[in-house]
Formats: C-alpha cells, sequence, structure tokens
C-alpha cells in the first residue's frame, strides 16, 4: 500500500473528529512514513508495519473518545466514550451492544421513576394538606418530603452507577487498546 493510499484511508477513518486532532494524527503517521522511507525502506513495507489503516482510525476515535470523557465528564463525552469503544471491533459491538442496551435502558427507566415520584412527592406536599388524610396535614407534608428525598437519593445513586458503567466500559476500551496495541505499533 502506497503512502497516499494509506492517508486517505485513514482519513475517511477518522472522519467526524474535529479538524485539528485529524490533522495532527495524519501528520504523524505521514512522519512514519518519511522517517521509514529515509531509514530505507519502502512505502510498503512501512505500511504493513504501522497497520490496517481502518482499525488505527478506529482505535485512535476510541483513544480520543475516551481521553474527552476523562476531561469532560459530561453525557455527550460518556456517549463518545460508549461508542468509541463499541466501534473498536465487529465482535464487540455484538456481544457488549445487546448487554449495554439493556443497562443503559434499565437505569433510563428508573431515572424516569425517580423523577415521577420527586414530582408526585411535590404534589403530595403542596396538596396534601388540604385532603383528609390519615394522619393529618403534618403527615402529608412529611410524606411528601420523605418521598421527594427519597426520589433525590435514587437519582444520587443512580448517576453514581452511570458514571462507574461509563468508567468500566473506557477501562474496557483501554484494555482492548492495550492488548491489540503491539499489533499497531510500528516494528523495527
Amino acid at each position: 500500500m502506497t503512502r497516499e493510499a494509506f492517508i486517505i484511508r485513514l482519513k475517511d477513518g477518522l472522519r467526524g473528529l474535529p479538524l485539528s486532532a485529524r490533522d495532527e494524527i495524519v501528520l504523524d503517521y505521514e512522519g512514519y512514513f518519511a522517517d521509514g522511507v529515509a531509514a530505507g525502506r519502502t512505502e510498503d513495507e512501512v505500511a504493513r508495519a504501522l497497520g490496517d489503516p481502518g482499525r488505527l482510525a478506529r482505535e485512535l476515535r476510541a483513544e480520543i473518545g475516551l481521553k474527552r470523557w476523562e476531561e469532560e465528564r459530561s453525557p455527550g463525552a460518556a456517549a463518545g466514550a460508549i461508542f468509541a469503544v463499541l466501534g473498536l471491533g465487529a465482535i464487540d459491538i455484538l456481544i457488549m451492544l445487546p448487554l449495554l442496551l439493556a443497562i443503559v435502558l434499565t437505569l433510563f427507566s428508573c431515572f424516569i421513576t425517580a423523577i415521577f415520584f420527586f414530582f408526585a412527592g411535590g404534589f403530595l406536599f403542596a396538596a396534601g394538606p388540604f385532603w383528609p388524610l390519615p394522619g393529618g396535614p403534618g403527615a402529608a407534608l412529611l410524606a411528601g418530603l420523605g418521598v421527594m428525598a427519597g426520589s433525590v437519593a435514587s437519582i444520587a445513586i443512580l448517576t453514581l452507577i452511570t458514571i462507574g458503567l461509563v468508567n468500566v466500559t473506557v477501562w474496557y476500551g483501554r484494555l482492548h487498546f492495550k492488548l491489540l496495541k503491539p499489533a499497531v505499533e510500528p516494528q523495527a
């Protein structure tokens, strides 16, 4: 494979990344080719030593997504990190995607339920004193506050679980990347 073909495939795989990150990566790989040719190797030998540019692009996208999660800790960065890790391999997608989808949907439904209970507690707190409930208005106020506090605690715990899930996914991605790294590093 020639330098030009390798760089074109690498650029195609890096589509969607910020232009500055993409240009920096491409310059690094052009430098690998320049160094290899200067050392007397052919472009084809350098390309074979670097590995498949499509796989390199997936791994680089995953690494950028993981770094973004470590820096930002936002929902968008979490989604990017998860999808970057899943993008590393088709087998991972077949195994992890259904599992992650089930976990994410369960967490989402728990969040929705906790939010519902928060508003239900607020309604009980606001309207309960005006209803003839057992225990009187004081019990209605305390029950409303209790339901709201319980839902806030549930949301906090669910948030910690979500952050833990993203961290486990990032750990898995880094482990996966470390296992593949010897196959993609240039050989002397």
